[in-house]
């Protein structure tokens, strides 16, 4: 079955309550970067950064960032890809936090991550909308904290 943030978005009320959630959580927490993963990720990402004070960073698919990028391939259930981020975007002791609409099986968290801890980033935490636990991808974050706000079954 698949899941879908959509319905959410066509409600402000639900959208914001969403994200200010978010909100309540990490500010005060020394985050400086929020990183949003294509495409979903850029609908949250943002409006956290900006209410608690931090940078966005945009992690994209191969090829559609400008200039000078790093790359991480990852597996996922139906196949592999690929997440990129400009050079330069991150510093190294900056803290980091990546921002998803929904986690299934958790590779593309981890290559976020991967990404933004070679660059030298603490990655505070995950953040998701909705988790899908069945698919374990928790699991594979190896011990990184995940905070979801709805796990659905």
């Amino acid at each position: 079955m698949f899941q879908d943030i959509t319905t959410l978005l066509l409600d402000p009320k639900a959208f914001k309550d969403t994200v200010d959630l978010f909100v309540e959580r990490y500010k005060g927490k020394d985050i400086s970067v929020v990183a949003g993963i294509e495409a979903r990720g850029f609908i949250f990402g943002p409006p956290i950064a900006l209410e608690i004070g931090a940078k966005f960073v945009p992690l994209r698919k191969p090829k559609k960032l400008p200039g000078k990028v790093i790359s991480e391939e990852y597996v996922l259930e139906y196949g592999r890809d690929c997440l990129e981020m400009h050079v330069g975007a991150v510093e190294p002791g900056e803290r980091a936090l990546v921002v998803d609409d929904l986690i299934a099986t958790g590779g593309t968290l981890c290559a976020a991550m991967k990404l933004l801890e070679r660059v030298g980033a603490d990655v505070v935490e995950c953040a998701c909308v909705i988790e899908l636990p069945d698919l374990k991808g928790r699991e594979r974050l190896n011990g990184k904290p995940l905070y979801v706000l709805v796990e659905s079954h």
